[in-house]
């Protein structure tokens, strides 16, 4: 139980890769704020099993890319559990078409909720942690941040430019966080995954013939799971990370060693 007596608030918890981040984390003893725009029945069945490791959890319905309701989202958590100590910005999503037929709707919506949604969290998670100050009983670090970026912060992404500018923004966002707050026990770290088996990115994997072909980008020969990221995000929310901050941490099966050049390119 690395994360007893802390409370995280996870975005875009309702499925996929935030799910399993919320799980992960509540298993390890926090309690979780599941942050959700649709589907409440799916926000609220992970509310319920994380309730079940003997943790408490809450579901908040918010637009990432709205001030008011982000500002509106911390307050409720805080009057909920009293402080926060975990920000995970995991809320994400695509838009993609040929840059060439891109509209500035399917870039700007991509940016507001990846890039924008992750300022406007950590903006107020910061809030919280400064306002709150250190809790050496609980934790070394007054407060953990950790932004879901991607492999696609290093790896071009034909098709999905407004994806990719939106992840290598974010690992600047992400640096110069830790960069500034770093002084006063704030750590901020980006998770970067590959391949994981979730809807967002169903078609990859979801039939024989897509499947194989995935699997020629990764040398370990295997799509990661959401489990996979929770475990790492546990890592970086424990003290066992205390001296990782600014850091992107990629886990992805090796797909940013370009397994197509093992046979010369």
């Amino acid at each position: 139980m690395k994360l007893a007596g802390q409370t995280a608030l996870v975005t875009g918890a309702n499925s996929g890769i935030g799910a399993g981040v919320a799980k992960s984390l509540g298993q390890a003893g926090a309690n979780v704020v599941i942050n959700y725009v649709t589907k409440p029945d799916d926000a609220q069945a992970i509310v319920d099993e994380i309730k079940g490791y003997g943790v408490d959890a809450i579901a908040i319905q918010t637009d990432v890319s709205k001030e008011n309701q982000v500002q509106n989202m911390f307050r409720q958590a805080v009057e909920h559990f009293g402080t926060l100590d975990i920000l995970v910005n995991n809320a994400g999503l695509e838009r993609n078409a040929p840059f060439h037929e891109m509209t500035l709707q399917q870039w700007q919506f991509v940016i507001d909720v990846n890039l924008t949604g992750q300022f406007l969290c950590a903006r107020e998670a910061i809030r919280e942690f400064l306002r709150r100050g250190p809790r050496p009983d609980v934790s070394r670090a007054t407060g953990k941040i950790i932004c879901m970026s991607s492999v696609h912060e290093v790896i071009p992404w034909a098709g999905h430019v407004n994806y990719a500018s939106s992840k290598g923004a974010i690992k600047m966002l992400m640096q110069s966080l830790a960069q500034e707050y770093g002084d006063r026990q704030i750590r901020v770290n980006s998770i970067c995954p590959g391949a994981i088996q979730t809807p967002i990115n169903t078609a990859a994997w979801n039939t024989p013939q897509a499947m194989n072909s995935l699997l020629t980008l990764i040398p370990y020969n295997r799509i990661g799971k959401p489990e996979d990221i929770g475990n790492l995000a546990v890592f970086l929310a424990s003290d066992d990370s205390d001296y990782i901050t600014g850091a992107s941490i990629f886990i992805d099966g090796g797909m940013t060693v370009f397994e197509g050049f093992a046979t010369g390119g």
